[in-house]
């Protein structure tokens, strides 16, 4: 009898965080690795946010806490909707979870059944795919490319859209190529999808803050697309707490229902003193992490600058988030130092054995011929990271 289940055995691992973990092996046999693998700020988390889980801890908060979120976390992410997004949700439409990626491994286990589609415009979050098929969902992949600032059109969700069709997902700003999508770019997918009624969306606006345009739209913001949008969000990326392990949805009452059913089985609540703390962050302005969104700009347009003196590396200006998706296609079939470049995969691992930087090849976010550069690091670990790969590749 097989040890291992087939959905195990079935299940990639998270590229991001295999590279992670190659990195720091490499960095155990001394070698002096840059890691721009992960999505993962390198700020600390503000000193407002922290004091408040201190506080928490001093009020003896160390019990189960309700399996869908405090009530007062709850008020605070409906205030935050409505602040931020003009979405105007009840408390029995929001559900807090340990992270946003539990978030969307219960939208799935939720609506999911055996053969149902999910259309991904690629590039897509490396977990989407693996969490749908995990749920006996099948991933449609969406091919976008630079020409299009990685952004689905309007006609070809249409052409991808089949009688099989249960959800769209997709990230604005984008995971991994920074994209945002625009009021009116969403305005044309929504044009589509009033025609197809029964399709619902989950909208991953995690990176929502760090976005460089101004100005962040979400889809269920169109009348039409409220009751079958689950909007997904958190405070990992925004206010620096990866570690912490807070996500959220607004979604319809009866969706949010069954997620809270799910978790109940699951995990039950998250954490105690990281929800507290979270009550903090949502409560106060945006303008309080405002510093971190411009550091990353700068740092942003200081690595589009380095990485446009090197032949090969074809990328777009990403508008939020803090990744580059450059395409590097160019390198296929050649050798560098004696090795040939085959695909993505091949050129990210010649990176991190040769030039010592750590990146992720694209073949898990949809787009097999780009890899993808976080620049949540120093600017002097991203000059020195990137003068090393223009010398590994010269």
């Amino acid at each position: 009898m097989q040890l291992l289940s087939d959905r195990i055995l079935n299940m990639a691992t998270s590229a991001t965080l295999a590279m992670a973990a190659k990195a720091r092996e490499l960095r155990g046999e001394g070698k002096d690795i840059i890691g721009l693998s992960l999505g993962e700020p390198d700020f600390n988390t503000p000193d407002f946010i922290k004091e408040a889980a201190i506080q928490a801890i001093n009020e003896n908060y160390n019990s189960y806490t309700p399996v869908d979120g405090y009530v007062e976390l709850k008020q605070a992410i409906i205030t935050k909707f409505k602040r931020d997004n003009n979405l105007t949700y009840t408390l029995p439409q929001i559900v807090v979870s340990t992270g946003a990626k539990q978030c969307l491994a219960n939208v799935a286990a939720v609506m999911l059944n055996a053969g149902d589609e999910v259309i991904l415009p690629c590039p897509y979050w490396v977990s989407y795919a693996d969490i749908v098929k995990l749920n006996d969902g099948v991933p449609v992949e969406v091919k976008t490319s630079i020409k299009t600032d990685f952004k689905m059109t309007a006609d070809q969700l249409e052409a991808a859209i089949t009688p099989k069709t249960k959800m769209l997902w997709f990230s604005s700003p984008c995971n991994p190529s920074g994209s945002v999508y625009s009021k009116e770019e969403l305005r044309a997918l929504v044009n589509v999808l009033v025609k197809h009624p029964n399709i619902y969306v989950v909208s991953d606006e995690i990176y929502e803050h760090i976005n460089y345009v101004g100005g962040h739209a979400s889809i269920a913001e169109f009348s039409e697309m409220y009751d079958r949008t689950i909007t997904v969000n958190g405070v990992s990326k925004a206010f620096a707490m990866t570690g912490w392990r807070i996500g959220y949805i607004g979604a319809p009452e009866k969706i949010a229902r069954a997620c809270n059913k799910m978790q109940g089985q699951i995990t039950s609540g998250a954490n105690c003193i990281a929800q507290r703390a979270v009550i903090t962050a949502l409560n106060e302005s945006p303008t309080r992490v405002q510093y971190m969104i411009d550091e990353f700009k700068v740092r942003r347009d200081l690595i589009l600058s380095l990485l446009s003196d090197i032949e090969g590396f074809n990328t777009n200006t990403p508008e939020g988030a803090f990744y580059v998706f450059p395409n590097i296609s160019y390198f296929y079939g050649k050798t560098l130092r004696g090795r040939t470049i085959n695909n993505a995969s091949d050129f990210s691992m010649y990176l991190l054995e040769e030039a010592l930087v750590a990146t992720v090849d694209g073949e898990s976010f949809g787009n097999p011929d780009c890899i993808r550069i976080s620049y949540a690091a120093s600017q002097e670990q991203i000059i020195e990271a990137i003068k090393r790969i223009k010398e590994a590749v010269s």
